[in-house]
């Protein structure tokens, strides 16, 4: 039963019913529903601002999952990539070192990769910087990769010449009893013409006029020819892997331009052609075009007391022979 509201009349002295029209109940029936709207929205801020929703939970949770998964992938990566460097560094200091390969430069190691856009795509996410910044490692690992593979490829291909170039390099000394032979060495030496000191690109080993000339290692001869610049008659020999010999003041060569030769074949005769002062042979080296000191390739054919000796003699500072 519905409750009556009573007011007094003030001009009728008497205590009458309250006849509410219809907008008093609706004004009323909107203050309500106002206040409950109200109450509600209080009530749903706290509750959002200081309670997890059972979906938020959950979608937390997933959240602490993801992270822990990029810590274990970073982990995992950090122990790859330590593995990747040692692996490098055999490859430079060992396995190059090993077939005399130059080692492959940082830059190309750690070239980078793909474009500077590249990660754009995880921009405007959450978390998008680790994202971002675990995409690239892996990039990094598989280009550092990438180019160890073909390093392996290389070194590879430089075992199976192994043979070949073992017997290529030149490895003996050229000439019959060299380390008794052997006047003057490589470095600044005194030029027997002209007094003063110059540089003496190869060694000098004296000998009677005939005294027969080997070759060092298997090559093909490049130059058998009379030069004009002071060597006279002179052999050269490119033995490949970047090795090159020469052989200058010869009486006469047993070999023509083009011809292959062996290790230990007689290539031609000592002699006191040229710009020379008296019968010997002047035998230098060349390494990817730039000379380089012979006595430190006579290492195949001499004992280490033999080895000790023509280190000693070829480190005089004395008068070259041409």
């Amino acid at each position: 039963m519905a409750k009556i509201k009573y007011q007094f009349n003030t001009k009728s002295l008497a205590v009458e019913p309250v006849q509410e029209s219809l907008w008093d109940k609706s004004k009323r029936f909107l203050r309500i529903v106002l206040a409950g709207m109200v109450f509600s929205v209080i009530v749903l801020s706290i509750g959002y601002t200081f309670f997890d929703s059972p979906k938020e939970k959950m979608l937390l949770r997933e959240l602490e999952q993801y992270e822990l998964n990029f810590q274990l992938v970073n982990d995992k990566m950090d122990m790859l990539a330590s593995v990747v460097e040692d692996i490098e560094y055999r490859d430079d200091q060992i396995y190059r070192v090993i077939f005399e390969a130059e080692p492959i430069p940082r830059t190309v190691r750690e070239a980078a990769y793909g474009g500077v856009d590249r990660y754009e795509q995880f921009d405007g996410y959450n978390n998008s910087e680790v994202i971002a910044a675990t995409m690239e490692r892996i990039d990094k690992l598989s280009r550092k990769l990438y180019v160890q593979s073909v390093s392996y490829d290389e070194v590879f291909e430089m075992a199976k010449d192994k043979t070949d170039m073992l017997a290529s390099i030149p490895a003996i000394v050229p000439i019959e009893k060299g380390t008794e032979r052997l006047v003057s060495g490589f470095g600044p030496r005194i030029h027997p013409i002209y007094k003063t000191l110059r540089m003496h690109n190869g060694v000098d080993f004296t000998a009677p006029t005939g005294t027969p000339i080997y070759a060092p290692g298997n090559g093909v001869v490049t130059k058998a020819e009379r030069n004009r610049h002071g060597y006279g008659l002179m052999v050269q020999i490119d033995h490949g892997y970047g090795y090159e010999t020469l052989y200058a003041h010869m009486s006469e060569f047993e070999v023509r331009r083009g011809q292959k030769v062996s290790r230990g074949e007689v290539i031609g005769y000592v002699g006191n052609t040229g710009v020379s002062t008296a019968p010997h042979l002047h035998y230098e080296v060349l390494r990817q075009g730039k000379r380089v000191n012979p006595v430190n390739y006579f290492f195949n054919d001499l004992t280490p007391e033999e080895f000790e000796h023509i280190i000693e003699v070829a480190s005089r500072v004395n008068q070259s022979l041409s």
